[in-house]
């Protein structure tokens, strides 16, 4: 008998596979979804992931056989565990996971060298010892107490001089107007997430939306909620801002730590959650944009590609990369020579070996940063909250184009997402599809340095916890040296709290 043990995600082709498997179109969307997953295995086997395009994580039990999967891109986790008795447990939540028969909590020490980097949990391991994530595109078989894993999916770019710009720009706009009318049904409302950027300017624009959602801050500097009002307004949507308050931003903190099971150095998750909780008071269903950036050349740093040419294997694991060895060396009481962040990335460097230098960017970004930071906090935050987010421009018919794309038609010497831009502004004014990318930022850099919001910074960094893990007087002079007014610290300081948060979470609060 097969079963499905668990399932989280949105097929979008379910009309498609209801006619393939011979299932009624009028099933509720939980049934329909069952349906598919199991009539399709017994159809395809393991080639069913093949078949389904969206969003997805589950697990099937054949008889003796477990089968766990997860989508291409990662967009939705899994995590899985194998006992001292060759038990397998599995599931999308750490906190289920960890209260199972047979799971012994232990600190993954070796994972705090990685995280001081990347700011972020990359690679297949995480902070708990022995529990790990099955990678996007794998399959997890369970048999006889083993476990066996398999990739049936991985990028894979060929780049296509054929086509013009304006041929390329075509190509994505006609693929993301058949994403939009795949990613919710007809008796679905949904709102839809907006910056001052042009992705979710796109995103929205191409969609039946009728609220734009943003959040903003009292500081100009920081504040895109203006941008993106402007944009609502052109495109005739209505525009709901969320204001972000110190105090706001630092209360919730532990409750996002908590809620995304492992640390998470990116100080924009935490105005994320705020705006997940706000959004969820009005809607449970809401698009965002994400996706594009990694796809088609999105982030400034993109640029310097060829001049890094040849040495990214050395040193890119990805957008961030915020410390280096000699001073993790100094700063953490224990420290490991073999564990270094550039080995998570070696193997999709033997992968790409031949790719242009932008190329290779790209792809490091889809497999580590992608899954390991981005898709994570936005299921993780939107599922605490009681929001669904569906992202139209994560879909493998986008990433084909994507793969496709020659590297000069994603970044020049003047712009980034040339091909992609050139696109949006088929539906968006010209000033918003080229307008320079911000980037989602927070004015913590600001208020870390604040006496009247900072001080559970400074509980914990004087802590027993701290203690454990840290040489204390090197992170206070790294937060010293910030007050004192080196600004670039904040990245330091923030990650090491937002570990330190975490783990009271974790491993006192719940020892």
């Amino acid at each position: 008998m097969t079963e499905l043990k668990e399932y989280i995600g949105h097929i979008r082709n379910w009309q498609d596979l209801c006619a393939q498997l011979g299932l009624p179109a009028d099933l509720s969307r939980e049934e329909r979804e069952r349906q598919i997953i199991l009539k399709g295995y017994e159809k395809w086997g393991k080639a069913l992931p093949d078949h389904l395009y969206g969003m997805f994580a589950f697990c099937i039990v054949d008889g003796e056989k477990t089968i766990c999967v997860r989508d291409q891109f990662g967009t939705k986790p899994y995590y899985y565990y194998l006992t001292q008795e060759g038990k397998l447990l599995s599931g999308v939540n750490i906190r289920d996971i960890i209260k199972m028969e047979g799971f012994k909590k232990e600190l993954n020490v070796d994972m705090l060298q990685i995280y001081m980097s990347l700011t972020y949990v990359g690679g297949e391991d995480t902070f708990f010892k022995g529990l790990k994530k099955l990678m996007p595109g794998c399959i997890l078989e369970f048999e006889d107490g083993k476990v066996n894993i398999t990739r049936y999916w991985k990028p894979e770019f060929r780049p296509d001089e054929s086509k013009t710009l304006e041929e390329w720009a075509d190509e994505i706009h006609t693929t993301v107007a058949q994403m939009m009318k795949e990613v919710k049904t007809d008796d679905e409302t949904a709102e839809s997430f907006l910056s001052g950027g042009v992705d979710s300017s796109y995103v929205l624009a191409m969609s039946d939306a009728k609220m734009s959602d943003s959040c903003g801050y009292d500081d100009e500097r920081f504040d895109e909620s203006g941008l993106a009002k402007q944009t609502a307004d052109i495109l005739g949507r209505e525009n709901s801002r969320c204001l972000i308050t110190p105090k706001d931003y630092f209360d919730i903190v532990p409750y996002v730590m908590y809620n995304m099971e492992q640390p998470l150095g990116d100080a924009s998750a935490i105005a994320f959650a705020i705006a997940c909780r706000e959004t969820a008071k009005h809607t449970k269903l809401c698009y965002s944009g994400e996706g594009a950036d990694e796809f088609f050349g999105g982030y400034n740093m993109y640029r310097n590609a060829e001049r890094y040419g040849d040495n990214l294997k050395t040193f890119y694991v990805g957008n961030t990369n915020i410390m280096k060895e000699d001073e993790k060396k100094r700063i953490l009481k224990s420290y490991n020579e073999n564990v270094l962040p550039i080995n998570i990335a070696k193997k999709i460097y033997e992968e790409n070996e031949g790719y242009d230098p932008l190329t290779k960017m790209s792809d490091v970004d889809i497999q580590i940063w992608l899954e390991g930071d981005i898709y994570l906090n936005v299921h993780k935050m939107s599922t605490a909250a009681g929001l669904e987010i569906r992202m139209p421009l994560t879909d493998r018919r986008v990433f084909d184009i994507a793969s496709r794309l020659p590297s000069r038609f994603k970044v020049n010497q003047e712009q980034n997402k040339v091909a992609f831009r050139t696109a949006a502004a088929k539906v968006l004014p010209e000033e918003i599809a080229f307008r320079k990318k911000l980037g989602f930022i927070v004015p913590i850099r600001i208020w870390l340095a604040d006496e009247n919001y900072n001080s559970d910074v400074r509980r914990l960094f004087d802590s027993e916890i701290a203690e454990k893990f840290f040489n204390v007087s090197e992170i206070k002079a790294i937060y010293d040296e910030y007050v004192g007014g080196n600004s670039d610290n904040w990245r330091k300081i923030w990650t090491i709290y937002t570990f330190l948060v975490w783990y009271e979470q974790y491993f006192v609060k719940e020892a």
